[in-house]
């Protein structure tokens, strides 16, 4: 049997206790004209955990005429438990279920949640970090810049609107390069030159089939350690509530 990579034994998968958590809106605020970030609060959030940048949290959401609640998945932006918050940043994209809650979102609202069910841990002392995604992504790359220490080498690559692109809060070295769709998003990945010294993590997030093409680049063409990558299908073009891992 192959021996297992140092990038696959260094990340930690972990489980949490799921349940469901009724909460009420705290505070709607517009970081950029795009984005509604929207902060839940209550008693319900006592014991809630996010340990990774990448969690995902389910919202349930009615579903009108459907059979069931509509469920979206979303990263944790921010949690904090001293003061039973956790904040939520919505892509407001499209006019879906979610996105019309967002929108339309008031303090003293209830909104109901489940999860994290677990988290992927990517260690933080990596020597470097390479973080690409879409506006979807913009969530847990600003949170993933918030975590990394001091010093840390961050190569960021993001597909986002001009008008919703944003300074980052992080004491890592970042290098941040923007671009306005997904076939610039794709040729900023295939001209990158990964550093050539030391262990790197690539985390992909975004359109299904981009980052597909994306993981692909890195660990075929780029020779990237395929256990040290992970790449993730936020949405998918022509689909609705598609969230998925891609493995090579």
């Amino acid at each position: 049997m192959a021996e297992e990579s140092s990038g696959a034994r260094r990340v930690q998968r972990v489980r949490h206790e799921t349940r469901r958590r009724d909460l009420k809106v705290l505070r709607v605020e517009s970081p950029s004209p795009n984005y509604r970030s929207i902060t839940l609060g209550g008693d319900a959030l006592d014991g809630f955990v996010s340990a990774s940048f990448d969690d995902h949290i389910k919202l349930f959401l009615d579903g009108g005429d459907e059979a069931g609640p509509v469920m979206r998945d979303y990263t944790p932006r921010k949690y904090d438990a001293a003061a039973q918050a956790l904040t939520i940043e919505f892509a407001l994209h499209g006019d879906g279920p979610a996105a019309q809650w967002a929108g339309a979102a008031q303090p003293g609202q209830r909104a109901t949640i489940g999860g994290p069910r677990g988290s992927f841990i990517i260690p933080l002392d990596y020597d470097w970090h390479l973080l690409v995604g879409d506006d979807t992504a913009l969530p847990a790359v600003s949170r993933r810049l918030e975590e990394l220490p001091e010093g840390a080498r961050a190569i960021v690559l993001l597909q986002v609107a001009p008008a919703d692109r944003r300074e980052f809060a992080t004491r890592a070295n970042a290098q941040i390069q923007w671009v306005d769709s997904d076939a610039a998003l794709i040729d900023a990945v295939r001209a990158l030159a990964l550093p050539a010294a030391g262990e790197g993590y690539a985390w992909c997030a975004g359109e299904a089939a981009t980052m597909a093409t994306l993981r692909r680049i890195l660990v075929e063409d780029k020779g990237h350690d395929r256990h040290a990558i992970r790449a993730a299908a936020y949405w998918k073009r022509g689909a609705s509530a598609h969230h998925e891992n891609l493995e090579g």
